[in-house]
């Protein structure tokens, strides 16, 4: 899942590796060359930190000098330079000598430009993108470019922060709120035609099960010829029952008949299925405004395919702004490569993907975990 942005990323890390390492090792060869000059001299007194250094006319040097004495790196790395923004002279050969570098703009130039176009390539919205950019520069070149044990070790946990800022906005706990809410919890679902809606419904049936509450299903797609045998046929598979009524008849009705029952019979659960629409459909639209009045849904949940990327992230961003949502679902995860929507979708809505789509079975429904979204394409198991 998401192989692609993996090796995207994975690139990246390589890219940044590649030019410090080239960076590092220019002034190596300068020392070899000209042994007597003062890189050479600072980068020996830099290796003996508790070496006193001889009295200098100059008070900056003087300055230096207490900040190695004392073996505080930060002192050593935040010393004063010919400009704010790049490290001194001795900052560089210190850092050289100890088998160190600093990372600095020069060496993250290209590495970014060249993951921007690959989180574009990989779906990801602009606007998701240039977070991601501006939060790895930040854990990079911030903090008086301190120094680094590793580069390798910086680029991971730079790229680890930046994607879990963008991936994990408006996170909450589903089953937790479905434990402390009253009951029947009622979550409606909405989004276009063929995108896996309606087999998304039976899975989260399947999964609040397998968790210890009961559901019913409502069928509130009354618009589109078919829905009912649809739905009909995963109640049946899944011995759960169906509330519906017939084509054209009033969807806020059929809900509302489902949360009825639900509290008759102490079902847990409604989950309402609605007919596929687009945003700017103004009937469709009117449908789900309706529902919200008459049913007063705990939930809201946008369902689209993860394999449409760009436009899975457009359409859940136009739904919510038409009839807001409180979460999403991605279906076909498992197919997608590039990743970009499982990227942008909670960034850009403000609202967290809950579940992911990940086969066809009703047990592939796997809950969704930035954390572990973040270390997997990371690299991690």
């Amino acid at each position: 899942m998401f192989d692609g942005l993996k090796d995207k990323l994975s690139g990246f890390r390589e890219d940044v590796e590649e030019n410090a390492e080239v960076e590092e090792a220019e002034p190596a060869e300068q020392e070899e060359s000209t042994g007597d000059e003062p890189e050479a001299t600072e980068s020996a007194a830099a290796e003996s930190a508790g070496d006193d250094r001889p009295a200098e006319s100059e008070a900056g040097a003087g300055e230096s000098s207490a900040g190695v004495a004392s073996g505080d790196d930060d002192a050593a790395v935040d010393g004063e330079g010919d400009d704010d923004n790049e490290p001194s002279t001795f900052q560089r050969a210190k850092a050289f000598a100890t088998g160190r570098i600093i990372i600095e703009e020069e060496d993250l130039e290209e590495p970014l430009w060249d993951l921007e176009m690959a989180l574009l390539e990989s779906d990801v919205e602009m606007s998701v993108a240039e977070r991601i950019l501006e939060t790895v520069r930040e854990k990079m070149l911030g903090e008086s470019r301190k120094q680094v044990e590793t580069t390798g070790e910086l680029v991971e946990s730079a790229l680890h922060d930046a994607l879990l800022d963008v991936i994990a906005v408006g996170q909450f706990d589903f089953e937790e709120r479905i434990a402390e809410a009253d009951k029947p919890v009622t979550i409606v679902f909405t989004g276009v035609n063929g995108v896996g809606k309606t087999t998304s419904i039976a899975k989260l049936s399947e999964w609040l099960a397998d968790r210890g509450y009961s559901s019913v299903m409502a069928n509130g797609d009354t618009y589109r010829a078919g829905a009912n045998e649809q739905i009909q046929e995963h109640a049946d598979r899944l011995d759960r029952e169906l509330i519906s009524h017939d084509q054209g008849g009033d969807p806020a009705a059929v809900i509302y008949d489902g949360v009825e029952y639900a509290q008759a019979n102490d079902i847990d659960v409604v989950l309402g299925d609605t007919a596929g629409r687009l945003h700017t459909s103004d009937d469709l639209m009117a449908q789900l405004e309706k529902i919200d009045r008459v049913v007063d849904p705990d939930m809201t949940l946008f369902v689209d395919e993860a394999v449409a990327g760009q436009d899975a992230v457009n359409r859940a961003k136009e739904f919510n702004d038409a009839a807001e949502i409180d979460g999403a679902i991605l279906t076909k995860a498992d197919a997608d490569s590039s990743g970009g929507a499982a990227i942008s979708v909670a960034y850009v809505t403000g609202k967290p993907i809950l579940f992911l789509g990940t086969g066809q079975g009703y047990d592939d429904l796997t809950l969704f975990e930035p954390e572990e979204l973040v270390e997997s394409l990371l690299g991690g198991d």
